[in-house]
């Protein structure tokens, strides 16, 4: 099949121990969005968010209407 529709993509994480968020730099403004742990505070990386399509995108993976940003 040439084209195909694209699959949406989700992120499986335990809601017990990791929130998403999305980390802003207070110097360069740049937002990064990924999983923090709950336990030791520690933030693993998925994608940078450039616009307001990228948010979008990413609150589509992790099924979430609003996420906290963190700075």
């Amino acid at each position: 099949m040439l084209f195909r529709k694209k699959k949406e993509e989700t992120i499986e994480y335990d809601s017990n121990q990791q929130e998403p968020v999305i980390r802003c730099s207070i110097c360069t403004g740049e937002q990064t969005a990924g999983l923090r742990d709950l336990d030791t505070g520690k933030f693993h990386e998925i994608m940078l968010i450039r616009d307001e399509d990228d948010l979008t995108r990413f609150q589509k993976m992790v099924r979430m209407e609003e996420v906290q940003k963190i700075y």
